[in-house]
């Protein structure tokens, strides 16, 4: 049962987290790309070019939906560490740590920021480059969390499967 569990924690990791950290970390590039001005008598008859402004909002949607999927990875991943009876080892309290961190992280400040740089391009307003800058900031922290939460789940310091 363990190798059954371990393989959806896995599973449920590339497929939820995976695409949060690629679609917000293409966020802060995308948004300081958008809005576009269009010249008068362009194909839209002027403004500014939605094109980009798609392309910021479908990147939040993105890490939106997945990150509600993402609550699957811990929930699957308690299950995996109670059938391995490794709940109360160090490098599990570690990661559940710093999962804990990384999704704080991402709940209040990136999505918030995210949202608040989408409807500001919305209205046809450029964005702020040090408002980009912080949360690709964030961004970079959510996945460095992540990348040390891995680390930690390969190597599992005091394992006694020799990896």
């Amino acid at each position: 049962m363990s190798k059954f569990l371990l393989s959806l924690h896995v599973l449920a990791a590339i497929v939820a987290v995976g695409p949060v950290t690629v679609a917000a970390s293409m966020f802060p590039a995308a948004a300081r790309r958008g809005p576009v001005p269009v010249a008068v008598g362009g194909a839209d008859g002027g403004g500014a070019d939605a094109g980009d402004v798609r392309t910021v909002r479908l990147l939040h949607r993105i890490c939106r939906v997945y990150a509600g999927l993402g609550i699957t990875v811990p929930v699957l991943g308690f299950a995996t560490a109670a059938s391995m009876g490794v709940l109360g080892d160090a490098w599990l309290i570690a990661s559940v740590t710093l999962t804990a961190v990384a999704a704080g992280l991402l709940a209040a400040f990136v999505l918030p920021r995210q949202e608040e740089l989408l409807e500001q391009l919305a209205d046809g307003q450029p964005v702020e480059r040090a408002r980009t800058v912080r949360l690709a900031m964030f961004t970079g922290l959510f996945n460095l969390l992540w990348a040390a939460v891995t680390i930690l789940m390969i190597v599992r310091p005091g394992s006694t499967t020799g990896a």
